[in-house]
């Protein structure tokens, strides 16, 4: 571990001297594209044996092993040459009728672009990148180094949003149980946190290569934007993934009404950008009563389209969508109509810091019938925490509890049950709060009328002086 995080670290040391790379965003993508290359050719070593007739489709002359693997090779003007007028251009131009490699590669030097400027420096970040072996232990360990990059990204601006506490996707995963043959699809899948979570999940139930390439091709996530794309289609290969998962693009794009029953999942597993506007003219792919420029609820929406009937979902929204009327009134509506919500699981402040401090709750609803209750679950901190932050995040251990009451329900200080008509009562309303917490944290009669007189006197001292002041100003 300690030698790869010391790789690491040198690498940024290294990029942070050159002119070209602006800030971490920048540093991070130009880092993990030349990480792809470098797993990508460790890869090919095993695809080799195990895929029959396999392919490459890099040219020979841009494969790692010709241009990187040298220590002593190309540096300086013509190492930047060669990228810039060689690399780059053909392997954005990729022929991706070779094979599904192929796929893979185009999808990631499409909007991926060469930052550095500095040919030596560029060699000595190759030489640092060379020290990794990917087909070793040394390829599980990085996987941990590979989250530490991506919880980098909370630094890096806007991109923080792209990470998910390990310990939710895990719980999610853990609950919605997706099993050999279902499709799974995170429409917003960023870095690919719940894809690879899935990978593991099914992973433990597959027994043979057929089963391996099927569990492969069931698993599909979409991201719009370059370097979370980049990010996941990188992580998915370390979890040995050697079909295209990941599609450049947005979901929200596409006609609401185009979607059709081939493109129905049995699980989505995502956490929706919340906060997020579409751009312009987003909105009018949608039916006229969901139209909104808010991304997560036209996700919401849009979830409940792509589900099959039995399909079951586990979505990250904020309080505010539980909260929120008009169009969020209607798409909830929607929710409660065709979808069993059974469960919201109220997650305390503080489990996304250090990036936002927005309160999120974790909604888990199955398609084909309409909801009859919920049950919520307030999940608290663990003894003596008063919140979350980067160097202690939330746990999957404390989420013990919640799976030992998930099958065998019943109401406690935690737990409680709200009928739907209720919630329909409410207009939709669906933030309902803790009604044993809120009778726990009640003082009593007496005590709360003794507050009330305290404060009445201090209100009323204070006018007395206002009075006084404003007598002594006039004479």
């Amino acid at each position: 571990m300690s030698n790869i995080t010391a790789n690491i670290k040198s690498i940024r040391d290294i990029m942070r001297k050159d002119t070209g790379v602006d800030g971490d965003a920048q540093r991070i993508s130009q880092m993990v594209w030349m990480l792809f290359l470098k797993i990508f050719a460790d890869k090919e070593e095993e695809w080799e044996i195990t895929i029959d007739d396999f392919e490459s489709p890099i040219p020979e002359d841009l494969k790692w092993q010709n241009w990187a693997a040298n220590e002593e090779g190309l540096t300086g003007e013509g190492l930047m040459e060669f990228i810039n007028n060689q690399l780059f251009p053909q392997l954005k131009e990729i022929d991706i009728n070779i094979n599904p490699q192929a796929k893979i590669v185009k999808s990631v030097f499409e909007d991926t672009y060469n930052y550095m400027k500095n040919g030596t420096l560029f060699r000595q970040v190759i030489n640092e990148i060379n020290k990794i072996d990917f087909n070793s232990d040394d390829r599980h360990t990085f996987n941990d180094i590979y989250e530490t990059i991506l919880k980098e990204l909370q630094s890096a601006g806007s991109s923080g949003e792209y990470y998910t506490p390990r310990a939710v996707t895990q719980f999610m995963v853990d609950i919605t149980n997706p099993q050999l043959g279902e499709s799974v699809l995170d429409p917003a899948c960023g870095t690919g946190g719940f894809l690879t979570c899935s990978i593991d999940h099914k992973k433990k139930l597959v027994s043979n290569a057929d089963e391996e390439r099927n569990m492969q091709s069931s698993i599909r996530g979409v991201e719009k934007k370059p370097l979370p794309h980049l990010l996941c289609t990188t992580n998915l290969m370390l979890h040995g993934f050697d079909l295209p998962a990941v599609q450049r693009g947005n979901y929200l794009n596409k006609p609401y009404s185009d979607w059709s029953s081939k493109d129905k999942v049995n699980v989505i597993l995502t956490n929706p950008p919340f906060g997020g506007v579409e751009e312009d003219g987003t909105e009018t792919n949608f039916p006229a009563k969901f139209r909104t420029k808010e991304t997560a609820d036209l996700f919401l929406a849009l979830i409940i389209k792509l589900l099959k009937d039995g399909g079951r979902a586990a979505v990250v929204l904020p309080d505010g969508t539980l909260f929120g009327e008009g169009v969020k009134t209607r798409i909830k509506q929607e929710l409660l109509e065709k979808c069993n919500l059974h469960t919201i699981v109220r997650l305390p402040n503080g489990v996304f810091n250090p990036y936002t401090g927005i309160k999120t709750n974790l909604l888990f609803f199955e398609k084909g019938t309409p909801t009859k209750e919920i049950w919520y679950y307030e999940h608290p901190y663990p003894n003596g925490v008063k919140s979350y932050n980067k160097t202690k995040p939330i746990n999957i251990k404390e989420f013990d509890r919640e799976k030992a009451w998930w099958n065998k329900r019943e109401e406690n200080q935690y737990a409680w049950k709200v009928p739907v008509e209720e919630i329909v009562k409410r207009g939709y309303n669906l933030d309902v709060k803790n009604p044993y917490q809120e009778a726990d944290n009640l003082a009593s009669p007496e005590e709360l009328l003794k507050e009330f007189r305290a404060s009445e006197e201090n209100i009323s001292n204070a006018q007395d002086k206002i009075v006084e002041v404003l007598t002594q100003a006039l004479k």
